[in-house]
């Protein structure tokens, strides 16, 4: 260790520094592809847990149960080597054979596993609005979509805006297992880096800054979401 040379050019020296860029864009187009597919489905899969009938409570429930409970790096296998098997052997032959099949598979189940943690804040969100304004709404003629549509979830959303900056926040860090099967982002690119170079501890620290860089910048951008849409007279940070 005391005969180590440190080279902190090699962040920024081609091509790797070329190749840290790359991983930055992979990273980010993996977590905000991921983040559409999770807000959409949690939305989705949240209020269904909020239902008063009990077959879409169930369904709720099951989607939540099984993605949130099995970890993400299982899944993300699962879809990569066994999912295209579901398909039978001609569709799998034409799946394997997608480029950058790898790529997709990592934004579908990041999407998949973090929806199932969205859809229990939404679940939160709506426990926390009292049985008197789902009352009142209906009072006013409205029907039961309208009511979740105009008035609940709007209400909702912005009450669970900071735990969603949490999941947001997540998405991110958790893109970096994408590299378990090939996806060439940040962190991928940062042992590519340490392999040619022999410079570890440079690459490594690299990505760390990077990743919290990228962190404090969707905090402080979910912080401004949070300030605008906040609701008079509730505790805010």
């Amino acid at each position: 260790m005391l005969a180590y040379k440190f080279d902190w050019g090699v962040l920024w020296r081609q091509p790797y520094g070329e190749w840290l860029l790359q991983g930055i864009w992979m990273t980010i187009q993996l977590g905000a592809l991921a983040w559409v597919i999770a807000f959409i489905l949690g939305l989705l899969f949240g209020t269904l847990r909020a239902s008063t009938l009990w077959p879409l409570r169930f369904i709720g429930a099951l989607y939540v149960e099984v993605f949130r409970n099995i970890p993400f790096l299982v899944q993300l296998f699962f879809w990569f080597y066994a999912g295209p098997m579901l398909f039978g052997k001609t569709l799998q032959f034409k799946i394997n054979s997608i480029a950058g099949l790898n790529y997709h598979v990592a934004v579908v189940a990041l999407g998949l596993y973090t929806a199932s943690r969205v859809a229990e804040h939404v679940r939160a969100g709506f426990a926390s609005i009292g049985h008197g304004q789902y009352d009142a709404v209906l009072s006013t003629g409205m029907t039961h979509l309208q009511m979740y549509w105009h008035v609940i979830v709007p209400h909702a959303l912005r009450l669970i805006i900071p735990p969603l900056t949490t999941e947001f926040l997540t998405i991110f860090k958790n893109s970096a297992v994408a590299m378990t099967i090939g996806v060439a982002e940040t962190t991928f690119m940062s042992y590519k880096i340490d392999e040619q170079t022999f410079h570890g501890l440079e690459a490594t620290t690299g990505a760390m800054a990077i990743y919290l860089v990228l962190g404090m910048t969707v905090v402080k951008l979910m912080n401004l979401i949070e300030a605008k849409y906040r609701i008079p007279g509730l505790v805010t940070r």
